[in-house]
């Protein structure tokens, strides 16, 4: 039987794995595209959630970052942890979510769940938490953007699901779909105004 840390990091990997599912085998400008009002992009996702990985289990317990992460300085532009500058590389931002990844979990396997740390940028009432409750937080905050990425991915070329083996979709061809998505327009127009 696992412990409860071994459930809560496999849950953590899981959707790390998820999230660098959605960036396999896209080229820079794919990556970089922002495809919502807000400009979520692949590589602003990975970006964001390897400076959050740093920051949660790094800084909190007291080992930061060995890294300079000038987009997280109170001075930087805003929003600068959400896209890749001109001069940031693809394979640099995959690699820093690696590296911060293997950082937290140098943490994780240091420290006992109820290790406690202090998370400034949540104040001085909330600032106080364990290590257990920055492992729940990580796991929703992952799966969150890993959402985030499912659908932007889908509107790149089509790909979604779970990862390359489990599409955990529905069978269907594009035709089924095109279909699908047809027929929950038509519902939909049913509430139009």
């Amino acid at each position: 039987m696992l412990t409860h840390k071994e459930v809560l990091t496999r849950y953590l990997q899981n959707q790390r794995d998820a999230l660098l599912w959605k960036v396999d085998g896209l080229d820079e400008y794919d990556l970089r595209r922002p495809l919502t009002p807000t400009g979520t992009n692949l590589l602003g996702l990975l970006k964001h959630l390897a400076s959050i990985e740093y920051g949660y289990f790094g800084d909190v317990f007291g080992r930061p970052a060995p890294e300079p992460m000038p987009w997280m300085e109170d001075d930087a532009e805003d929003n600068a942890d959400m896209f890749a500058s001109a001069d940031e590389s693809a394979e640099g931002v995959i690699g820093f979510y690696h590296r911060a990844c293997r950082h937290a979990d140098e943490t994780i396997a240091a420290l006992d769940l109820d290790a406690e740390g202090f998370v400034p940028w949540w104040g001085p009432d909330r600032g106080h938490t364990t290590l257990q409750l920055l492992l729940v937080h990580m796991i929703a905050e992952t799966a969150r953007h890993a959402g985030h990425a499912d659908i932007v991915r889908e509107a790149i070329d089509g790909a979604a699901g779970l990862s390359a083996r489990n599409g955990n979709l529905p069978p269907g061809d594009a035709g089924w779909w095109e279909s699908h998505r047809d027929r929950l327009q038509s519902i939909a127009e049913q509430f139009r105004d």
